[in-house]
């Protein structure tokens, strides 16, 4: 019998957001990769801007792990195939280690993951060792070790190391001068980021890693399981991909399934004012940050057109959350500053302070269930009527409209294509999933 393939895998959590997850991933991803080792990085439940620094930590891309929205079957498949080819596997969790159902103690569960925990230990010493066996118990789940974040001395790290007990800490990252800078939806896009290959190279050199125990880390092996074949439904499709620092959203894995359906991918900038390629036969817009672009984009006149002869034309058009706000009649800021959009989509895109959506989501379809998330800081006045809507998971209560115009197909929903290919298909060949 074939050995399945092994690679040193853990799932890096904490007690909740904002303990630095992020930026220990980031570190140890970095660390470990200037050795020498190949490291895969995941991140678990639905986010596109850790992913896109991780990958950047790396040097390799980052797709998402999540019981629901990828599925169990997916997520073997993947880790399988990142313990074929690395050495290390990462997996960033969501929040807190036990929050969301399913949560990253499920995934760590279901697939016998050892658990790194990761503490802020700036305002606390002997407490960390109550927080970490609570970690442990309270699922329970396997705990291999502790970094402690934010330590002030090594006397703090000492006394964090003696309150732990049997749990090791596996190392120790000291107070930042410079976070990785935020922004109302999370982390910032890399590109954005002066100098963010120096933060990370200082991230790795700070992180004081116990390697003799890193290296006592057992390997984990992911049994590979046989993949249906996919239909090429897109065959001979070239779908046109709007992508730049507005339009960023986008799950790789999406990327790959439209590609796995057949389709050939073209990618344009609306932020350059640049048309649809003349070559499109359906257009993707994707989520991103159009608030923070009004500007550009009301100017942007050329490719504003293009969409206005792609939708006469009657070309499939999917339009997800910041691709739908761009298509609206216009966006406020929280400011009130008000930027004309394309008004290919009745209705006025608001920004505001506070979370109007976050959370999984799932659109039935005549091919099962279609699967996402909602993430969104605005709200759509005096819009059309939905043709359907999305499904919150997993509470089953009402979620975000879904619209149809013509051959628009618009909503505050990011769908994870791979979910559904088959619906996916329907959408981009003009044809309603329902």
């Amino acid at each position: 019998m074939v050995s399945a393939p092994a690679a040193r895998a853990v799932l890096v959590s904490a007690t909740a957001s904002g303990q630095g997850k992020t930026s220990v991933t980031a570190a140890l991803a970095r660390k470990l990769s200037r050795t020498g080792q190949r490291v895969r990085v995941f991140k678990t439940g639905p986010d596109f801007l850790d992913p896109m620094l991780l990958a950047r930590a790396s040097g390799a891309p980052v797709q998402s792990l999540d019981l629901w929205m990828v599925g169990e079957e997916d997520c073997r498949r993947q880790l399988a195939d990142a313990a074929s080819d690395a050495d290390v596997i990462l997996i960033e969790g969501v929040m807190g280690l036990y929050d969301g159902e399913p949560s990253s103690a499920d995934l760590a569960r279901h697939f016998g993951l050892p658990v790194l925990a990761v503490i802020d230990a700036s305002a606390m010493a002997q407490t960390a060792g109550a927080i970490v066996l609570g970690l442990r118990d309270y699922g329970p789940v396997h705990l291999a070790g502790v970094i402690a974040n934010r330590v002030a001395s090594q006397r703090h790290a000492e006394m964090v190391v003696g309150a732990l007990r049997e749990v090791p800490l596996l190392g120790s990252l000291g107070r930042q001068p410079s976070a990785l800078p935020e922004r109302h939806l999370g982390l910032v896009q890399p590109d954005e980021v002066e100098y963010l290959d120096s933060l990370l190279d200082r991230l790795a050199d700070e992180l004081a890693l116990d390697e003799a125990t890193w290296n006592a880390l057992p390997l984990a092996s992911f049994r590979q399981s046989a993949q249906p074949p996919q239909e090429a439904t897109l065959a001979g499709k070239t779908i046109a991909v709007a992508r730049d620092a507005a339009f960023a959203f986008i799950y790789p894995a999406n990327l790959d399934c439209l590609r796995t359906l057949g389709a050939e991918l073209v990618f344009f900038s609306p932020l350059a004012d640049e048309p649809v390629p003349a070559e499109a036969d359906a257009v993707f817009l994707p989520g991103g940050y159009p608030e923070l672009h009004g500007e550009a984009l009301a100017s942007a006149l050329a490719w504003r057109a293009s969409l206005t002869s792609a939708l006469q034309a009657r070309l499939p058009v999917l339009a997800e959350c910041g691709g739908m706000m761009a298509l609206t009649d216009s966006i406020t800021a929280v400011d009130g500053t008000r930027w004309d959009m394309a008004g290919l989509l009745p209705g006025r895109a608001v920004m505001q302070q506070r979370l109007a959506a976050l959370g999984m989501q799932g659109w039935q379809t005549r091919h099962g269930v279609l699967r996402g998330h909602a993430f969104h800081y605005s709200r759509l006045e005096d819009g059309p009527a939905p043709s359907a809507r999305a499904v919150r998971h997993p509470s089953g209560t009402e979620g975000e409209a879904i619209y149809r115009s013509g051959s628009l197909t618009a909503s505050y929903f990011h769908a994870y294509f791979p979910s559904c290919p088959q619906a996916v298909a329907d959408i981009f060949l003009g044809r309603s999933p329902a």
